[in-house]
């Protein structure tokens, strides 16, 4: 239903809780790092991120936030019979667009002054100017509609934007690595005069939201390049920087890239890009990271390792690791299967996959719970709604864990057994160091 037309709103009864669902929600499907600086606890913020991963993107958005975002939403969105009580209920205001419907467009006049009303009274309101979901290895043209918002007369002394980059490595598998890096506030104070009316502002204020989005997200010129940027700041993160946070981690993959870009054409620099090439050709053979090569190989360093992995192999630990996996094992499956026959574009397979597995693993647990219930009690039965998820996420960390030490042990071995190959490896990764930052310095970027 359009604002204003005529109908109540429902109320946003999930909004109050939605930072808490939304972590437990992200954390459960990534492995999520949040960094950056902080969302202001108080007072309205305007929230723009990047748009990679479909319905995903909120969760993340919402859980870096840490405190009640509404999110603009496109309108189909609030009417779908899937999905729609549950954007209505987190507050999502609707965005008209001529795709959509070209006959509702001139509902956006309610949806701007929906969300200058909020902002006015403090909210924390959240959007992708990108205005579409996508698979592209960079960040597309943004909407102006951030900076008409930003510029509302109600709100544009005191609103803040923020900047938030998703930075998703392999978004479409369960448990697969995921950055949150909230930016810095977009300077603008001298903009603050004009209003949605003046073109030039809004044209200004949309390119400084653009170039503030930049600086937390990672932007390709193709796909295929991803693994090259990865490889070359893991090596120089090794060599020369050594362990930082997910902020600084982004920030050296931003620099790796738009290096790529500048210098991808000039022939000076071809060389070094191929040794990059071949060292990491070299490493995936071996199932190595640059990180591993130093690694230490001694007898004293593995039994301290193994001594200090060993409650892994306690029965307790392997009984819960065990029970969890085969409990939870059926609706996993199931899920894989549904969604992989779901079609749609790659930029909301994550979504079809996390949708599918919250109707399946919650049939799932109902189905098991009143089992339960009918062949022992229905004490047993209610307890089991309790300890079977419990069960499941502490047999999915002590599995993790297993994944983690399998890893090590492998490496160890594989390091330990070729002694010359990794001396010769290492010395080609502290030459690429040095080429890279060599390069790094002749763009004056370090």
């Amino acid at each position: 239903m359009r604002p204003g037309g005529g109908s109540r709103p429902a109320r946003p009864w999930l909004l109050p809780w939605l930072p808490r669902l939304a972590s437990a929600a992200a954390g459960l499907f990534y492995r999520v790092r949040i960094s950056g600086a902080a969302v202001p606890g108080m007072g309205p913020v305007l929230l723009v991120a990047n748009h990679p991963n479909a319905m995903l993107d909120p969760v993340l958005v919402a859980a870096a936030a840490r405190r009640p975002v509404r999110f603009l939403a496109k309108a189909p969105l609030l009417t779908d019979r899937r999905i729609g009580w549950l954007v209505r209920a987190a507050g999502a205001i609707p965005v008209y667009r001529p795709q959509d419907d070209p006959t509702a467009m001139s509902g956006n006049a309610d949806m701007f002054g929906a969300v200058e009303a909020a902002l006015a009274d403090g909210a924390a309101i959240a959007l992708f100017p990108e205005g579409i979901s996508h698979d592209a290895p960079a960040m597309t043209e943004l909407k102006t509609g951030a900076a008409r918002i930003a510029l509302g007369k109600r709100v544009r002394d005191v609103v803040a934007i923020v900047p938030v980059g998703l930075v998703l490595r392999d978004k479409q598998t369960f448990r697969s690595d995921a950055i949150v890096v909230i930016g810095d506030a977009v300077t603008w104070d001298d903009l603050r005069a004009s209003d949605t009316h003046d073109v030039a502002a809004v044209k200004a204020l949309t390119g400084r939201i653009d170039a503030a989005l930049r600086t937390v997200t990672v932007n390709l010129d193709r796909i295929e390049d991803a693994p090259l940027v990865e490889c070359a700041e893991a090596v120089y993160a090794v060599e020369r920087a050594g362990r930082v946070d997910a902020a600084t981690k982004l920030a050296r993959l931003r620099i790796a890239a738009d290096t790529l870009r500048e210098v991808r054409n000039d022939r000076g620099w071809h060389p070094l890009l191929a040794a990059l090439r071949r060292h990491l050709r070299a490493l995936e053979r071996l199932d190595l990271s640059p990180s591993d090569l130093h690694a230490a190989t001694d007898i004293r360093t593995a039994a301290r390792w193994a001594l200090g992995r060993l409650p892994l192999a306690l029965l307790p630990m392997l009984a819960v690791g065990a029970a969890g996996h085969l409990i939870w094992w059926p609706p996993y499956r199931l899920t894989g299967i549904a969604a992989s026959r779901i079609a749609g574009p790659a930029d909301m397979r994550a979504t079809y996959k996390f949708g599918v597995g919250a109707v399946v693993y919650s049939v799932w647990l109902i189905v098991v719970c009143v089992t339960i219930g009918i062949g022992a009690s229905a004490g047993w039965g209610g307890a089991a709604v309790v300890v079977l998820p419990v069960l499941g996420i502490a047999g999915l960390w002590i599995r993790e864990r297993w994944r983690s030490a399998w890893v090590d042990a492998r490496r160890f071995f594989v390091l330990r057994r070729r002694p010359a190959l990794l001396r010769e490896l290492r010395r080609r990764q502290a030459e690429l160091a040095e080429r890279l930052d060599q390069l790094l310095r002749s763009r004056r970027v370090v």
